[in-house]
């Protein structure tokens, strides 16, 4: 009995799908990732759009006094609530009060201000972080997209 002859190209498929494969992950990776980065850009941007509602309708007696603070927590509160991370701090979220031509005033209470602001400052969102990117010398690193978000409205009260 003779032995079967097989092709010389046995196992090319393998091989291909190997190299295809690697290729394939990479791509979801960073699909993973970047869908990560957008859903908290819009996380945070509904987050400010939360605090700019509070503080456009605070009565104007306790507006600086009780105001601001509630906005920025009902921000940080909504922004935390959607896990962004890191967490969101009150020291990230900025609350001001603008006139009409939208320049930023003292907040004072007893004084109506034309438009309030609420936004996001210092937010960073690492690419990586949950798939790591790993190149022929280890892990590489794309840095930090620094995300800054912000809603203004009109002073409603």
């Amino acid at each position: 009995m003779r032995p079967i002859k097989r092709p010389a190209q046995i196992g090319a498929a393998t091989v291909e799908f190997a190299f295809v494969l690697v290729i394939m992950l990479l791509i979801m990776a960073g699909m993973v990732e970047f869908g990560r980065t957008f859903w908290y850009a819009d996380a945070l941007t509904k987050a400010t759009r939360d605090g700019a509602r509070v503080i456009s309708s605070w009565p104007a007696a306790t507006l600086s006094s009780q105001g601001l603070g509630a906005a920025r927590t009902i921000t940080k509160d909504s922004a935390n609530a959607a896990n962004v991370s890191p967490p969101l701090a009150n020291g990230n979220v900025l609350v001001q009060c603008l006139n009409e031509a939208f320049n930023s005033v003292a907040c004072a209470d007893g004084t109506a201000p034309a438009n309030v602001r609420v936004s996001i400052d210092g937010f960073t969102v690492n690419l990586g972080e949950w798939f790591p990117f790993i190149g022929s010398d280890g892990l590489i690193s794309f840095g930090g997209i620094q995300l800054g978000p912000h809603t203004t409205m009109r002073y409603m009260n």
